[in-house]
């Protein structure tokens, strides 16, 4: 998409500042707080979910940017960056993408701060932690914040639009797919008291639909049988972390609130747990000042 066409002048600013760089046959966008070269602050990689972008981070970048570098991907098939198919869309090849990234910018010590989908992506990047032996490696993952995510996926709640997605009928319900039907999806998982007005499921909507972006939907969304594979895998990654974890969590939202916040605290002994009473699924965007102060707060 050329930049000029996006629909509203903070997607043509966000865009303008981002840079891309090749990953396989394929380019993924990515962007750094304007400080990235002038300060020695710690490195905080932004990860976000389904079925958005990096621009998802918009409300809490600038006050990030006062206490960390930032780096942002659209992660590959969302936003941005390229939507091949057929793809075999993974989670692990989400991860591949962000170890590229931080490589490429010469990363050795780094902070994660991730949202839903990119909740596995970290809970991945944190097994992976755990798994490399004591000896130097390229970068060395310092803590991980998380925001509403289905961390289990005995507690993940997917919207029915997600299911039917995912089902046979997926690449028809995809054709299908326009602004009108997602605003109404996406709505459902703010909270009452903060809607996404019609401007901003316009933004939303215009990153998804790019390069009929849309269409692979059902091919992204199979992260969530990934999640039963690797159950094991991740979760023992939270459970056997020995680096700082703080979850946030928007006790709002349907698809992982309250109710999985209370299976972290059976599962993860002594949680950090930021309650958001009243927040959705989209805490950065419905709550970003206590965002920011819970990501600012974390012990190291």
């Amino acid at each position: 998409m050329i930049i000029s066409k996006l629909p509203s002048q903070r997607l043509r600013d966000w865009y303008a500042q981002c840079h891309h760089f090749a990953f396989g046959p394929h380019h993924i966008v990515y962007r750094c707080s304007e400080n990235w070269e002038s300060s020695a602050a710690p490195v905080l990689v932004l990860v976000h979910g389904f079925p958005t972008s990096s621009f998802d981070w918009i409300e809490i970048w600038s006050a990030l940017s006062q206490n960390f570098r930032l780096l942002a991907p659209d992660l590959l098939g969302f936003g941005l960056s390229s939507k091949p198919r057929p793809h075999k869309y993974s989670i692990k090849e989400q991860a591949d993408a962000i170890e590229a990234l931080l490589a490429l910018n010469q990363v050795d010590e780094w902070r994660l701060l991730a949202h839903d989908y990119g909740d596995s992506v970290a809970q991945e990047l944190l097994a992976r932690h755990i798994e490399r032996p004591a000896a130097p490696h390229p970068s060395r993952l310092c803590s991980v914040a998380l925001l509403n995510g289905g961390l289990f996926p005995e507690t993940h709640r997917p919207r029915l639009i997600q299911k039917l997605l995912l089902s046979p009928l997926g690449p028809w319900l995809a054709e299908r797919l326009n602004r009108e039907r997602f605003g109404r999806s996406f709505r459902a998982v703010f909270s009452d008291q903060h809607q996404p007005g019609d401007a901003a499921l316009d933004e939303f909507w215009a990153l998804i639909a790019q390069a009929e972006g849309h269409l692979i939907a059902p091919l992204l969304l199979r992260y969530i049988p990934e999640r039963r594979q690797y159950r094991q895998r991740w979760v023992a990654a939270l459970s056997e972390s020995t680096i700082p974890l703080r979850l946030i969590n928007g006790l709002a939202d349907p698809v992982s609130g309250a109710h999985m916040v209370a299976r972290y605290r059976e599962l993860i002994t002594a949680p950090d747990i930021v309650e958001l009473p009243g927040i959705g699924h989209y805490p950065q965007i419905e709550a970003p000042k206590r965002v920011v102060q819970a990501v600012r707060d974390q012990k190291l």
